[in-house]
């Protein structure tokens, strides 16, 4: 049986106004869906969780389909023949916020949304495609339509696990997804004593059962009381509402399960038609093809979820297209830390965080092999790694900040699963933003602290390191140019650390509260079918004796961190930057807030050093002028451009933030919404 795929743009108009784009030109918006039949018995899909489960059309085939948004220059041959495809984040668009220092937007149209015009001035297409199908539609998501699981002619049913944390007080039901952006599972019954719901202050603690008297499945309504309580096949209603901060868990009979896999063959199948195809099943043309001109190369980038998404694409061998051409030249997941992806399994959940300390603890994510160099598991004896097809694997930049070390098992990235150093294929860059935090928002123009955590949010900046790293990825998948070696914390270098050592290390800052460690990862047993993509154990069991060494970046005597690609601020810091917030009280106190970092501001005066008993030199004794905490900027930045990882143009632009910003003592943002201006004023 023949695969197919037709590409039909329903939208086809002038981005950000026609505005030109250095010697690039002006650039195109297209927005569509791309169709796929995909044959069941295909040898290309035979590792689809589910797929022979899926309804087939009259030709035999599993239909699907998935929303397609692309930015080309509007005259292909003046673009760098290269394409740039996000792996979407819970359906969000972020390429352009991150690379270009963009506003966020799931519909870039205006010169807005173009910020800096980096991935413009350099000639980069730029493409997403849909590959979660729990993501509903709204604000722009990307969606991506796939078939429901049958038995026979009903749906098939199995244990669903649903975990819910609340911020703030009065919540009283929840979707059972857990977010309202996403499709849930519905139970097959409404019956409260089919299903378990519990609760618990911290992921260590017993569950304590909550009687099926006092919840139900349903949702509130418009209005409060019982007139608002409406029964709901995917939603929970708590009678008593949620306590902030407290884990509540529902394991529950779900129905429907959608084949998440196809997923997988979304991204596959499109990128390798606009790589290397000039018409698709249709006899429509490839929108990046224009007669011999089209895509040399194609390159993927993802940020957290989107990240993890890459990695476990490559690993399940979906970088090969149906007739084995490589699909990807070059990968670039960011902040993905240790983790993998939930989703070609049977009721998966993809959006779930997989393993952090307090929120999702243990939910199928975080698993081995952790490395892409070939190592063992020194608890189950497997030998694995993420990169084992050397035909068709493409070149990695694997990007982590410190929070990934604290909550994502970063250090496994680099490590065995004792911790020992463990060398990287030369195909393979690792680098540690030091002293960053899991989401650096380019827009972040002041500190701020949300009511769960008990610290500022980290300010530090890292969107320059995007821009640097991505020309590195291109020379390197173009012309054979290596990237400079990786930037880690090692062992053998005595920057990689347990807690003990770390607290050891950690000035000991007044109110501050320290974590009590990062992110644990026992083994977990999800049953006996874990490798069909069946897990049947809910909740999994773990041996807390067989746990992964877990290590964190060693700091200095400010408590930032001495390793990786240092950021002009944290080479002449105003504050301590950690990749760790704890939760506040009222919150579950102690625990890891999740994903965002802290900033400690340093003492302004010696005065008020000595007052507060703060261990570290004041602002006023590091830099007793504006002027000498400029030059301290300027140098640092320097550095980075002779090392290789600044652009020059960002150099400039860190330079003047420091002229403009000074010694403020509170941010550094680097905000510069278009090609002709190095900085935005929020005062403005």
């Amino acid at each position: 049986m023949q695969t197919t795929l037709t590409l039909a743009i329903t939208e086809r108009d002038a981005f950000a106004g026609g505005a030109a784009f250095g010697d690039v030109g002006a650039y195109e918006r297209l927005v569509g869906r791309a169709h796929f039949a995909v044959d069941p018995e295909g040898p290309e899909h035979r590792t689809v969780v589910d797929l022979d489960n899926a309804p087939r059309n009259a030709d035999g085939l599993v239909e699907f389909a998935a929303d397609v948004f692309l930015l080309r220059p509007a005259l292909l041959e003046r673009g760098n023949r290269r394409l740039l495809a996000e792996f979407s984040n819970r359906g969000n668009k972020r390429a352009l916020q991150f690379f270009n220092d963009a506003r966020h937007s799931n519909a870039p149209r205006t010169a807005e949304d173009a910020g800096n015009g980096f991935l413009m001035r350099r000639g980069y297409s730029i493409g997403w495609v849909a590959w979660q199908a729990d993501v509903l539609p709204g604000d722009g998501r990307l969606v991506l339509d796939v078939p429901v699981a049958m038995d026979h002619s009903r749906p098939i049913t199995g244990r669903v696990r649903a975990e819910f944390i609340v911020d703030e007080p009065g919540v009283f039901s929840f979707p059972l997804s857990g977010r309202a952006s996403m499709q849930s599972y519905p139970t097959a019954t409404r019956d409260q004593t089919a299903a378990v719901f519990t609760r618990r202050q911290y992921a260590t603690d017993p569950r304590v059962l909550i009687p099926p008297s006092e919840w139900a499945f349903a949702r509130l309504e418009g209005g409060a009381g019982e007139s608002a309580i409406v029964p709901s096949d995917s939603h929970v209603y708590l009678r008593a509402g949620f306590r902030p901060g407290w884990i509540y868990e529902l394991i529950y009979p779900g129905t429907a399960p959608r084949v998440m896999g196809l997923g997988y063959v979304a991204v596959r199948d499109l990128v390798a038609f606009l790589k290397y195809e000039a018409r698709d099943a249709a006899g429509a043309p490839n929108p990046l093809r224009d007669g011999r001109a089209g895509i040399e190369k194609a390159y993927c980038w993802g940020r957290s979820q989107g990240g993890r998404v890459i990695r476990e694409f490559i690993y399940s061998g979906f970088n090969a297209d149906a007739r084995g051409r490589r699909v990807f030249d070059g990968a670039f997941p960011h902040v993905a830390g240790g983790g993998r992806m939930w989703l070609n399994h049977r009721f998966s959940q993809p959006s779930r965080l997989s393993g952090s300390q307090h929120q999702d603890s243990s939910y199928y994510g975080d698993r081995f092999p952790f490395s892409y160099a070939r190592s063992t598991d020194h608890l189950t004896g497997a030998t694995d790694a993420i990169l084992k097809r050397p035909d068709t694997d493409p070149l990695v930049i694997h990007t982590q900040t410190s929070t990934e070390y604290w909550s994502r098992r970063g250090s496994l990235v680099h490590t065995d699963t004792r911790g020992n150093d463990l060398a990287q294929p030369e195909t393979v860059r690792v680098y540690l933003w030091a002293s960053s935090q899991h989401m650096s928002d380019p827009w972040m123009l002041r500190p701020n602290r949300d009511r769960t955590e008990q610290q500022l949010t980290n300010v530090v900046g890292t969107s320059p390191l995007f821009r640097a790293l991505l020309d590195h990825l291109d020379r390197w998948a173009t012309d054979g140019r290596v990237p400079p070696p990786s930037r880690v914390p090692t062992r053998a270098g005595g920057l990689l650390v347990d807690i003990g050592e770390w607290r050891a290390r950690f000035p000991s800052i007044p109110s501050v509260a320290l974590p009590r460690g990062p992110a644990r990862l026992a083994l977990w047993d999800y049953g006996p079918d874990e490798a069909r993509g069946l897990l049947s154990l809910e909740p999994p069991a773990a041996d807390p004796a067989r746990e992964y060494t877990v290590l964190v970046p060693a700091v200095d005597a400010d408590g930032n961190e001495t390793a990786g690609i240092r950021m002009p601020i944290v080479q002449a810091p105003l504050g301590t930057y950690t990749g760790w917030n704890v939760r506040a009280q009222g919150f579950s106190p102690g625990a890891l807030v999740g994903l965002p970092g802290s900033y400690l501001p340093f003492p302004r005066t010696r005065s008020e050093r000595e007052a507060t008993g703060d261990p570290r030199r004041a602002v006023d004794e590091r830099y007793p002028t504006d002027e000498e905490f400029i030059r301290a900027i300027e140098r640092a930045a320097g550095t980075l451009v002779e090392e290789g990882f600044l652009l020059p143009e960002d150099r400039e632009r860190i330079a003047a933030a420091a002229r403009h910003w000074g010694r403020d003592g509170t941010v550094f943002p680097l905000v510069h919404p278009g090609p002709d201006r190095l900085l935005s004023d929020p005062r403005e």
